[in-house]
């Protein structure tokens, strides 16, 4: 029986650094000053951590125990694709839906790194949604939260301004949404609205954030992007033969992280993602089967300094 996903959300951050402080420790042999240094955090709380994963019976029995596998494949994730950091959710079923581990890892890890002051941008989707319940919010002084794409007029709760906007009310932040469609009849209109009606200037605070939160699409079937009427199985046909394997805030990419060669990726009424590679911290939120070829992608186009998924992805990523 799976544990509840409450349950795995409870994992709090200090415990996962002290698995990670005693596992580069004791298992790869990095010394005290080098753990301080990769991490990010002084000398003292490397030997603190230390010690109490001693005092624990950690040493000797977590770490050689399922924690330690996963320890393991995140540390692989980060050394093959160059992560600063992997964190993968417990998921043993390899046909069922990973949406909600993962979500209650991003929610436990989104919970730990918001604080006053941050501009967060965020993508949408069903695992970006999930993670809402497993966020503990809190009041937060000048916190913006800026939506990265239009919205998705057909969608419900998955449509980008709802996220947006509960993820802004969670923190008492201000939400800024872009009043438009995702993606517009024309290059013409997409012009238009940028430079007339004043979406220029969100996605202009796009460019100054210091958190953005995303989620990749699959294309392999008609998900919940391409059911809102805005992608036809005709343009979702067309992409997959121009190459593309999913998508990030609507624009579509190739499993080498290119965009793919499509008029719909002219249309497109979202955040710019080479700009959107210069954010400081970039989350990268997703997995599944049906994903893997878009992951690989959006791994190579993003850069993500974290990226959260589940063992069955992970595991998929680090073969190739």
């Amino acid at each position: 029986m799976q544990p509840a996903p409450q349950a795995l959300g409870l994992q709090s951050e200090m415990d996962r650094l002290r698995a990670r402080v005693a596992w580069l420790y004791h298992v790869e042999g990095f010394t005290q000053n080098q753990i301080a240094e990769q991490i990010g955090i002084n000398r003292v709380m490397v030997v603190r951590l230390l010690a109490d994963a001693r005092r624990r019976n950690e040493v000797r029995i977590t770490l050689s125990a399922p924690l330690a596998e996963f320890v393991a494949l995140e540390r692989d994730l980060e050394q093959r694709y160059g992560i600063r950091q992997v964190i993968v959710a417990p998921f043993a079923e390899g046909e069922g839906d990973p949406v909600k581990v993962i979500a209650a890892a991003a929610g436990t890890y989104i919970s730990g790194i918001m604080k006053s002051g941050m501009s967060v941008g965020v993508g949408w989707g069903r695992t970006l949604y999930n993670t809402l319940p497993f966020i503990t919010g809190a009041t937060l002084d000048e916190f913006q939260v800026v939506s990265l794409l239009g919205g998705i007029s057909a969608a419900r709760r998955f449509n980008p301004a709802e996220f947006a906007w509960q993820f802004a009310e969670l923190f008492k932040g201000e939400g800024f949404l872009v009043p438009a469609p995702a993606v517009v009849d024309s290059p013409e209109t997409k012009h238009a609205l940028l430079e007339r009606c004043g979406l220029a200037a969100i996605f202009e605070m796009a460019e100054k954030l210091d958190v953005a939160l995303l989620s990749v699409g699959g294309i392999s079937t008609l998900t919940t992007s391409y059911r809102t009427g805005y992608i036809s199985e005709a343009d979702r046909r067309s992409l997959v033969e121009a190459g593309a394997v999913g998508d990030i805030l609507y624009n579509f990419i190739d499993e080498k992280g290119s965009l793919v060669d499509h008029e719909v990726n002219s249309r497109v009424i979202s955040c710019n993602l080479a700009k959107l590679r210069r954010t400081p911290e970039r989350v990268l939120i997703s997995g599944g089967r049906e994903k893997l070829a878009s992951m690989k992608g959006a791994i190579a186009i993003l850069n993500p300094t974290t990226l959260i998924t589940d063992e069955q992805t992970a595991a998929a990523l680090v073969a190739g």
